[in-house]
Parts: C-alpha cells; structure tokens; sequence
C-alpha cells in the first residue's frame, strides 16, 4: 500500500520508546515491537497469530481471541529481550473500542509490559475468551437444519463449542512454555 501518517509515525518515534506495532491481514494479526534508532529503526520482534499453532491453538487465527494470544506471545517475548514500555502504533487502522488491535494491546499488558492507554478501550474478558464466538457457533448449529451453513467444518465443532476452555488452555501453555525457555 505504501500509505504512512508520517505525522503521527513522527510523534511515536520521537517518544523514545519501543513501538508496539499491530497489523491486521486476511488471514492473521502480526505484532511487532519495534526500536527507534538514528538511521533506521530496530525491529526485535514480530509474531503472527499463525505462531499460535506451536501452542496447540486450533481456532481461526484473525478472531479477538487469536489476537489477545498473540499479543500475550509478543510482550512475554519482548519482556525477555528488555522491554519494559511500549507505545502503540496502529498504522493506519481505525481505533475502535474493543477490536481486535486493542486485544492485542491487552494481551501486551497482561504479559507485564507497561503501555499506555485508555482501559475503556480495552474489550471486556468475556469477548477476549471467545464467549460471542462459542455462542455464535450454537446458534449456528441450532439454525442447521433450517438453513444450510457452511462457516464452521466438522472438526470445528469441539474447539468452537467451547472456545473459552480452549483459550484457557492455550494460554497456560503460552505462559508456561515462553516463561521455561
């Protein structure tokens, strides 16, 4: 695309601090945490939401929850490579209350790095966990002989039906495996 707000790319680096870069694709969220530095800046990190496979995560890989991990991976690597703050870069993206790049910046902090920005922003616990999703998935299911529905495959149906122990699962794995190594 090539597009930057080279105004607010400005603000950011002038701050000093490690930015917090989240992008969105098709198909994943990426995450950065990138430092500023004369003659060009630093990248120490990137993790896509594709690295939760490594966890064991079986769900969509673009959804809120996906996002939260990824975020969590990301400040818990950025943590062991000495960053303890960090400003959100957004790019281009619209700032939305509750989306996925403030999920990210939520799983970020949970990990222990210092970000700041407006909790209201932030989704609540429920949505993080994947509960609208799971509750989405039955109705889906419910509505099955009505209507023919092709979103969720047949080997959805355990992860989907209740994503928020899958979540949880998939974070303890994270919190262990990254803290370990």
């Amino acid at each position: 695309m090539g597009l930057t707000d080279y105004r607010k790319r400005y603000k950011l680096v002038k701050s000093g601090l490690p930015r917090l870069v989240i992008r969105k694709t098709d198909r994943y969220v990426i995450v950065q945490v990138i430092k500023p530095k004369k003659g060009g800046d630093e990248t120490l990190l990137t993790v896509t939401s594709k690295n939760l496979s490594k966890y064991g995560w079986k769900a969509g890989f673009k959804n809120t929850p996906a996002a939260y991990l990824t975020g969590l991976l990301a400040g818990m690597l950025a943590k062991k490579k000495g960053v303890e703050k960090a400003i959100v870069d957004t790019g281009l993206h619209r700032v939305i209350k509750g989306s996925k790049i403030f999920a990210v910046v939520k799983g970020f902090i949970d990990s222990g790095v210092e970000v700041p920005v407006d909790e209201d922003m932030l989704p609540d616990e429920e949505r993080i966990k994947g509960a609208h999703i799971s509750e989405y998935f039955r109705m889906v299911k419910e509505r099955e002989g009505e209507v023919k529905v092709i979103q969720f495959s047949k080997s959805d149906e355990n992860i989907y039906s209740n994503l928020e122990d899958h979540f949880s699962q998939v974070k303890e794995r994270i919190l262990k495996e990254v803290e370990a190594a």
